[in-house]
Order: structure tokens, then sequence, then C-alpha cells
């Protein structure tokens, strides 16, 4: 196996797209033009917006598909048992929004504030933002260059109106872009305690997932760990397990005893996951008709 690099330079470095270990960075051109880098201001603004925040954690894979916005909500919603717990959840794919509708939140609006944005609650301790509240309509595109996405990503994280919070939890879309660098990039001096990666148990998935683990390390993000996630179904009449994604090459376990990344769990195919943001939908819907 290819020993992964570990001397990214950075964005901002001086070395940046030019040095020994850029060479063959998909993101070499970009960091070498200087486009990339972030101006101190904001970085500063951004540690200062975070010091309410305890706890900071992004929900990564480099495959879409394998439920990383569904495990980001549970995981959100888990965490929220604890009344005395304040969880926020932002939602950073710019182009694929979804978080609103897995929570029940489409149709639901940002207001403004003297202290800035102020998120959507799904409860009184759970707060939501994405780009989708900004949408006049879900089946809108959402048709930004990098840059403009990297300007979005800025404001959820300097200008939204958070409070006090224990843990921030962060769902980003599939890949190693723009969207990831800038938010790994823009929350660096505000301390990030790590990344959970979802992956799913075929082989399609696993290789998209070990560049994620890779581009975790050069830019010296934390990995929690790997969730293997729709590993097994099993038939609520039989009880009969069966692998509607087979293992081929050995699923996630044998991928992290490969690289050397803790396997934090894995959470089977539920037919009642999907049942449950069909009804959060419909009661989104009703509740839209009623207030207007």
């Amino acid at each position: 196996m290819e020993e992964v690099p570990h001397d990214c330079p950075g964005a901002d470095s001086a070395q940046a797209g030019r040095g020994a270990s850029c060479q063959g960075c998909p993101n070499q051109r970009l960091c070498a033009s200087g486009a990339g880098a972030t101006p101190d201001t904001a970085i500063e603004e951004i540690k200062e917006k975070m010091k309410t925040v305890k706890h900071k954690i992004l929900v990564l894979s480099g495959k879409g598909g394998v439920g990383k916005s569904t495990f980001s909500a549970h995981l959100a919603h888990g965490l929220a048992e604890d009344e005395n717990t304040q969880i926020a959840l932002l939602d950073i794919d710019i182009c694929g929004p979804s978080i609103p509708k897995i929570m029940g939140l489409e149709g639901e609006q940002v207001h403004q504030s003297g202290s800035g944005w102020s998120p959507v609650y799904v409860e009184d301790n759970l707060g939501v933002m994405s780009v989708g509240f900004l949408l006049s309509s879900p089946d809108d595109a959402v048709i930004w260059r990098g840059p403009k996405k990297n300007g979005m990503i800025k404001q959820f994280l300097r200008d939204v109106d958070w409070g006090e919070v224990d843990y921030l939890i962060v769902d980003t879309p599939p890949g190693t872009s723009d969207e990831h660098l800038s938010v790994v990039r823009y929350l660096a001096t505000a301390h990030i305690d790590g990344a959970v990666i979802i992956t799913t148990p075929q082989e399609v998935s696993l290789q998209d997932v070990r560049k994620e683990i890779n581009f975790c390390r050069k830019v010296k993000l934390p990995i929690i760990g790997v969730v293997e996630n729709m590993s097994g179904f099993i038939c609520p009449k039989c009880k009969k397990e069966s692998q509607i994604f087979p293992p081929t090459t050995g699923g996630a376990e044998l991928m992290c005893q490969d690289l050397e990344v803790p396997l934090l769990g894995r959470v089977p195919l539920d037919p009642l996951i999907g049942i449950q943001e069909f009804c959060n939908l419909h009661q989104s819907k009703e509740e839209n008709l009623i207030s207007s």
C-alpha cells in the first residue's frame, strides 16, 4: 500500500501547490494560484465566533449516497436526547442540501437578528443551518463556482448566531474539494475534534473512502473513526440477514485494519429510517400549509 504523505504545506503557506508533497494533488493548481488562501481577518473572526462551540465534528465520505446526511441527522438527534446538551447541525452541502428534508424543516426560512442569522430549531436544544433554507424552492439548482461556495461556508461559520453549543456537527458533500478545504481551513485555529467517515461495505465505496482518509491525513484533520452504513439487512418477517452490498474486499473492517483507523460500528439498512424521513416531509408540508 502506498504511503500517505503527511507534509501538506496548507493552502495558506508560501509553498502551497509548489512543494514536493503537492505533486499529484488534485488541488495543486488552486493552491499554487493563491485563490485558495484565506484572509487572516476571516479566520480570526471565525475563531472568535467558535469560542462558544465546545466540540466540532465533521461527517465526511469520499462517496455520495452512503448516508452522510442521515447519519449526521441521527447523531444530532441522539446527542440532543440530553436536554442539557446544546447541538448545532450545519449542512455545507451547497449544491445538494438534504438536511432540511431529513429533519422535517423544508419550507423554513432563516431570520436575521442583530447578532447574525438565527438557526432553525427542531428542538430547543437542536439548531440547524443549511443553504436549503435560503432557496425559494427545494427544486432550485445552486449553480455556484468554488469561491461563492467558500463564501457561503464562511458566512455560516462567522455570521450564524449559534450561541453556546456543546457539539457542532458539520454535514459535508461527497469528495475532497472546495467545501472540505474551506471548512478545514476556516476552523484551523478554532480546533476541530475530528472527522467521522461514512462508508458502505462494497469496494466501489471503499475506494473513495480511502481517498477521504488520505485527505484527512494530508490536511492534518484527526480521524475519529469510520462507520459502515447500510451494513446488512435483517428481514422484519423471517429475521434472516442479507447482504445487499456485499463486502467483497472485506468491507470497512479490513480497510480500517489496513489504514490503522478505528471502526466505530456498523449501521444496518432499516426501512423505518426511510419511513421516518417520509413522515417528516409530509409533516413539514402540513405545517407550512397551516401557517400560510
